[in-house]
């Protein structure tokens, strides 16, 4: 099962919230908490990395908190969960070189990197925009993945 981590899940649920009110202003955590139905504990934590990361931008001050750094469209999802959760992999081969013991042997090693170079590339398609934008209209549309399998794209992918 590909799973996100509940750090990333409330992450991403805070930016949107963020995207989704950009003239309010700054909004400190208790808010932003309250508005997400999330523990505050949590909510410092998550805010506190993304402003770290450089995805928020914190202000201090009685009228301070935090508010996105950069406009939706231009925040990738595949960006958001990098920075949250770490470098987006099926497998640790898919990460980097000698991550694995079995890297030199393994028969399934490029396919897995492949698979995992397509999954980035769709999430870095989607941004935070596209998010809020779909829960705004309560679209229910899905996203289509299609692999190319042409020999130029499996060139282009490596």
């Amino acid at each position: 099962m590909l799973k996100l981590s509940k750090t990333t899940d409330y992450g991403i649920v805070l930016l949107a919230q963020l995207a989704s009110e950009p003239d309010q202003g700054p909004q400190n955590a208790r808010e932003l908490a309250a508005d997400a139905e999330l523990p505050v504990p949590m909510v410092s934590k998550v805010l506190k990395a993304l402003a770290r990361e450089g995805l928020l931008v914190s202000q201090r001050g009685s009228k301070g908190g935090y508010r996105l750094a950069r406009d939706p469209e231009r925040l990738p999802v595949s960006e958001m969960i990098r920075v949250l959760e770490g470098p987006l992999a099926l497998t640790d081969c898919a990460i980097g070189p000698a991550l694995c013991e079995h890297e030199s042997a393994c028969a399934v090693r490029e396919p897995w990197q492949q698979i995992s170079r397509v999954i980035e590339h769709a999430l870095s398609d989607i941004t935070l925009a596209d998010l809020v934008r779909r829960r705004s209209i309560g679209a229910t549309t899905s996203l289509t993945l299609q692999i190319d399998r042409s020999p130029q794209a499996t060139d282009a992918a490596r």
